[in-house]
């Protein structure tokens, strides 16, 4: 097992969450040609404690220098190259709607290294169209575009009665990784990573939210 892996395996989720936080802000000192930051600093703009903050990073074996800091290029690389985002993952798009045509054309996407590669669905009026060069096929051939395009990652953007059927499509044609947009929990084989990412559920925390601070 290689050191990478070794840390995947042992950092903690909530860690894994804010190690992109810490990415944005030192991209953003970059571009302001600033050299080094503290964790103080870090701590200051993102409302996390400074102790966290350096404990996060040292899961990475990085580590600042005494009264300096972190060097700001080096730690944007360190935590790139972690994340994964300066490699290209290939992905398919299952459900071309509003919210699917929306991620397609999320040019965004591609600079955390996330290529959408094809779209499919089931409405003749979408499939045989292509949305920002990317072409949309019928749901049908799943298992032999995903080869074509050797994607390991299943976006999942369908109606919630079909997210499950779905998945399952996706996981027998060979992805490794479902990104599950439904509020559905789907369920599959533990060697298939699986991230919710419920519009609707953090609506409902929002709207509850609101709603406390309305009372007070």
């Amino acid at each position: 097992m290689s050191e990478q892996q070794h840390i995947h395996d042992i950092i903690p989720e909530p860690a894994l969450r804010r190690l992109p936080w810490y990415l944005a802000y030192v991209s953003m000192l970059r571009e302001q040609k600033v050299e080094f930051v503290s964790s103080t600093q870090i701590s200051r703009e993102l409302k996390v404690d400074a102790s966290q903050i350096a404990k996060d990073l040292s899961f990475l074996n990085i580590k600042g220098k005494t009264r300096i800091g972190y060097e700001v290029a080096s730690l944007e690389k360190e935590l790139e190259d972690f994340l994964g985002f300066r490699r290209g993952h290939n992905a398919l798009i299952v459900g071309v709607g509003s919210l699917g045509a929306a991620l397609i054309q999320d040019t965004g996407l591609s600079r955390y290294g996330l290529n959408i590669v094809a779209g499919f669905d089931v409405n003749p009026n979408i499939v045989g169209r292509t949305l920002c060069g990317i072409p949309v096929f019928d749901v049908k051939e799943l298992a032999l575009r995903r080869k074509q395009f050797s994607a390991d990652i299943g976006i999942v953007t369908v109606p919630v009665e079909k997210a499950q059927e779905v998945a399952d499509n996706l996981v027998e044609a060979g992805v490794k990784a479902l990104w599950n947009y439904t509020p559905y929990r789907i369920r599959v084989a533990d060697n298939i990573v699986v991230q919710n990412t419920s519009i609707y559920a953090h609506l409902a925390v929002m709207y509850n939210r609101l709603n406390l601070h309305k009372d007070q």
